[in-house]
């Protein structure tokens, strides 16, 4: 069986709005929940960016069983590593457990804020793994000096650290960071279901490790509206991360998305009510692997009907299939 879970997309809605959506997600019964970490939105119709980790410890304190998890979280530019290590501890001794740290290798649209230029992919892989090792040592309650290629820690000490380190997860999509995920790594995180990915993250040491997807969705009971609005907030998808990774801000997302259309949209995010539709666009994840489905869904005015509709007929549909 396949953990169907709920992402509190901090793109779309405000701080207080995303808290009560990740309490209405656990009271429909979503097996877990991610929250994505940005400085900027892709698109500015989606309108926001509160920071993750305010959102986060807010939502450890108000949820009582929904696991949380950054998906994910760049440790290596805005954030230097030890405090991300700090942050994701605090967060498991709030959330009494249930948190992971989702790791990634960042985009230029968030990172970009602090100065110091966007470095190319193989440096932002290395700068990704020795930050993971940072994060562990001070898990392990090191009080920890690094001197190394892209970092430097010094005396460093968590002082307040839970009985079980946080599980790390780190995002996939090619074979390097495959490779990464698999040598340090918990859990693999990719947002397309592609099974060559899990393959190699298995060669690499990750076998036997859960695996997390993410789809976005966009119900609503008018199939047309449901499309538009899927095409104004999240045409940007369309990119793939190899180009969006590289894109500075929401203006050069809406310049590379102008062609985007509304049916193009359709053919790759299920839109309406149908839940066949639906259940046949996770089925891939299923298929390819994954161990758990994070859905998105489009809209941040659009999620109470949604949260009725997932616990009556969704979430039912996608346990009896997969």
């Amino acid at each position: 069986m396949v953990d169907i879970g709920y992402t509190m997309m901090t793109e779309q809605a405000g701080p207080r709005d995303l808290l009560r959506h990740v309490l209405a997600a656990e009271d429909a019964g979503f097996d877990f929940s991610v929250t994505s970490d940005h400085f900027s939105p892709w698109l500015s119709e989606q309108g926001h960016a509160p920071y993750a980790w305010a959102v986060l410890g807010a939502a450890a304190q108000a949820t009582s069983r929904i696991p949380l998890m950054t998906y994910v979280t760049c440790p290596t530019t805005r954030y230097h590593p030890a405090v991300v290590a700090q942050k994701a501890a605090t967060l498991q001794l709030l959330s009494q457990g249930r948190f992971r740290l989702g790791l990634g290798s960042g985009e230029n649209l968030n990172e970009h804020v602090v100065g110091g230029g966007w470095p190319a992919p193989a440096v932002r892989l290395e700068k990704l793994e020795e930050s993971v090792g940072i994060i562990r040592a001070l898990f392990a309650g090191e009080e920890l000096t690094h001197r190394g290629r892209h970092f430097e820690v010094d005396r460093a000490r968590l002082w307040d650290l839970p009985d079980t380190p946080v599980p790390i997860g780190i995002a996939v999509s090619g074979p390097a960071s495959c490779a990464v995920a698999g040598r340090t790594a918990d859990l693999a995180i990719a947002t397309e279901p592609r099974g060559e990915l899990l393959d190699a993250f298995d060669r690499a040491g990750g076998s036997g490790k859960p695996r997390v997807g993410q789809l976005p969705v966009c119900y609503d009971p008018d199939r047309s509206a449901a499309v538009t609005r899927a095409h104004q907030q999240f045409r940007w998808f369309a990119g793939g991360w190899r180009v969006n990774a590289e894109l500075p801000h929401p203006v050069s997302f809406a310049g590379a998305t102008e062609l985007v259309s509304p049916e193009d949209v359709a053919k790759s995010i299920p839109c309406g009510d149908d839940v066949p539709e639906f259940v046949e666009a996770v089925r891939p994840f299923a298929e390819a692997g994954f161990t758990e489905v994070a859905l998105v869904q489009i809209g941040g005015d659009h999620q109470d009907a949604f949260f009725t509709w997932a616990r009556e007929k969704l979430l039912p549909a996608l346990r009896a299939a997969l």
